[in-house]
């Protein structure tokens, strides 16, 4: 069994961008969308953005289930208002909702959150909980900076974020670090400021007894984790130095990283210094890096190729991260009646 705990609804049909286009160029109020209030889209327009694409390499590439969010990039929480970032967030996600209704064997929903920059994540707490408790989602996405790159918010240890922990130890779901676009030139948003945000996020953590005070907490760092496991040893220094404690530590049963991370090397690193405890599977499809490597013929996102090449990891170890380690964080995921046993 393989789960790919990091998959994004990147293909969704062209009136789902229109409409947030319009919703944009009305000057991202909810009022002057009225009549308009979500972009008409049939179940055969799903299931043609998806059956060549996340359907067909899903096939292609051997895994089993998604687990599906909102395009990443397409969050933009620093666009309008937080009224315009609900009325966008309640329409992606009821879009995510539909497609895994039409495909319960291959995707499980995980939802978008109404953030604002300078609004209390708490805020965004009534949408966590209509996804989770009425539509029954696993998890969010949480974004560390929502402005897009200008990082203007409180850290994710400061109190301003604990309202949000304390929901998701109460639903008992994970919730994703994962940025959106970035309106900041001095950062590409996929090369440069989910990496960023990665990495910074983890050194947020590393300071702090966050774990202590929420120890059912269950977070993501996506993209293998940032820069941390090429820094590993700089990261367990200043833990050291600081009498913090160590990385591995930190992570325990708090702190999980996937293998969004495009090359063998980079894999092999991953394995060989990050706990295989803390490691989940994850390609990002369909999403960041969509070609080919031009050395081997193979996607660079087909993760799983990196996984089965390495000579490191254990027949258990990569049990681990195909799926037990997921099912041990997204610990509310019911497998579909195919999958079980």
């Amino acid at each position: 069994m393989i789960i790919d705990c990091h998959g994004h609804y990147t293909t969704a049909p062209a009136a789902h961008e229109a409409w947030r286009k319009a919703q944009i160029d009305a000057g991202g109020d909810p009022a002057a969308m009225r009549g308009n209030e979500a972009p008409v889209i049939s179940d055969d327009e799903i299931r043609e953005s998806l059956e060549k694409t996340q359907l067909r390499l899903q096939r292609e590439r051997g895994t089993d289930l998604t687990i599906f969010s909102p395009r990443a990039g397409g969050m933009g929480h620093h666009i309008g208002t937080e009224a315009t970032s609900l009325q966008w967030s309640r329409i992606c996600n009821d879009l995510i909702k539909r497609v895994c209704d039409l495909y319960p064997n291959n995707f499980v929903p995980v939802c978008q959150l109404p953030q604002s920059p300078g609004v209390s994540p708490s805020n965004s707490i009534p949408e966590l909980v209509r996804c989770v408790e009425e539509l029954g989602f696993i998890g969010c996405n949480l974004n560390p900076d929502p402005s897009g790159g200008h990082w203007t918010d409180p850290p994710m240890t400061d109190p301003w974020w604990f309202g949000i922990y304390e929901k998701l130890e109460e639903l008992d779901v994970p919730a994703m670090i994962h940025v959106s676009q970035s309106c900041n030139p001095n950062f590409h948003f996929t090369g440069a400021h989910y990496i960023n945000a990665d990495t910074a996020v983890f050194m947020q953590l590393l300071k702090s007894d966050l774990f202590v005070r929420f120890p059912r907490l269950r977070l993501i760092i996506p993209h293998g984790g940032g820069a941390v496991p090429y820094h590993w040893g700089r990261y367990r220094g200043i833990a050291i130095d600081m009498k913090r404690p160590e990385p591995a530590a930190l992570m325990a049963d708090n702190l999980y990283f996937d293998t969004c991370v495009y090359h063998q090397p980079g894999i092999d690193l991953l394995a060989d210094v990050v706990p295989v405890d803390n490691i989940l599977f994850a390609s990002e499809l369909h999403g960041a890096v969509r070609c080919a490597n031009p050395d081997t013929g193979r996607f660079f996102d087909d993760t799983r190729q990196y996984i089965e090449a390495n000579t490191s990891l254990s027949a258990e170890d990569k049990e681990k991260i195909y799926y037990r380690n997921t099912l041990k964080v997204f610990r509310t995921l019911k497998l579909p009646a195919a999958m079980e046993g």
